[in-house]
Formats: C-alpha cells, structure tokens, sequence
C-alpha cells in the first residue's frame, strides 16, 4: 500500500530539506504552499512575509482552515495511485483532519524538530525567502495563534531532530522509512 508522508515542522525547521530527500527516494511531493502563491500571482502581488501571510489567512476566512487540504485533495488521490506521496507545509489540525479521514492508515506523520535560535539562524541564512529573526517570531506566533499548526507537530507518529548536520536528518528519515517499509 503507497504511504502518505506528512512532514511538519515549524518554518525553518527544515520540512523542505527532508522533502528533498523523499523525492530523491521516489515520492511524489506536494507543497500545499503552492497554492498561497499562485492566488499571489492571480492578484499581482509579490510573494513578501506579509503578503503571503495576508493570503493565507485570506483564504482561510472565505474557505475555511481546511482550504489547502481541500485544495489539494484531487492531486494527493491522483499521486497515490502511482506510488509514495509527500506533503510539505501541512499547518492546521482542519487540514490533517481532511487527510487522515481520506487516507486513513496510508498516512504517517514526521515532526522536524530543532531549537529556535537555530532555526532562525538558518533562516535568517536562507536565499530563498530568508526571515530576520523578528520576522520569524512573528510568523512563529501567528501560525500557532491563527492556524493551529502546533496541533498536528505535536502529534506526529515520528520526530526528528535536525539540530545536527543534513546527514544525520537523513540518517534519521531511513531509520523510520525501514520501519514504515517492514
């Protein structure tokens, strides 16, 4: 039976890294923020911390917390069928609601954990939308305050530690893909 893997973390944790590295092992992946900036590029606004926070709690208003999962319902059923799936940026309970009453015992839930400071080190670093520190408190305080997103980190079937190097996270994820595989 194809798995679903949901990865979550908070921004910075290092979701994209590790989703990298599911591809590379043959899952398809779906980033549910895709959606946050087509909607940007459908109004001609440019993808800033503020517009894209703007947006996202835009769409939540008018569709509901579980819009990016219901969004992306028809692509997860479309990949599954063909093989593993990995979802990046699954914030709110509503949205994992939606997946695990679909995909029921297909899902398995992995929490990237690391220590503050050091997340927003790397994301102070990052060349793809960096955050200043305060920039990314703010966004810290908002997802757990506006979307619920501690909820579903909190009750992952897997955390992993990223406060070490790239290697070890890997090292990590094959420890509990053999487990998901046996």
């Amino acid at each position: 039976m194809n798995k679903i893997i949901i990865v979550l973390g908070m921004c910075g944790a290092g979701k994209s890294v590790l989703c990298d590295y599911l591809e590379t092992k043959g899952f398809e992946r779906i980033y549910f923020g895709a959606i946050t900036f087509e909607k940007l590029k459908e109004e001609g606004l440019e993808a800033t911390p503020e517009n894209e926070r703007m947006m996202r709690e835009k769409l939540r208003k008018k569709h509901g917390m579980a819009v990016f999962a219901t969004l992306n319902l028809p692509k997860i059923k479309d990949a599954i069928k063909n093989g593993n799936v990995v979802l990046e940026s699954l914030y709110s309970w509503d949205e994992l609601n939606i997946i695990l009453k679909e995909f029921k015992n297909q899902v398995v839930m992995i929490s990237v954990i690391v220590n503050k400071e050091l997340r927003y080190e790397r994301l102070n670093k990052r060349i793809i939308r960096p955050f200043n520190k305060d920039e990314a408190i703010e966004r810290d305080i908002t997802e757990i305050e506006n979307i619920a997103k501690a909820g579903p980190i909190v009750y992952a079937d897997y955390f992993l530690d990223n406060n070490g190097s790239i290697d070890d996270l890997y090292k990590q994820m094959d420890k509990i893909l053999n487990k998901i595989n046996a």
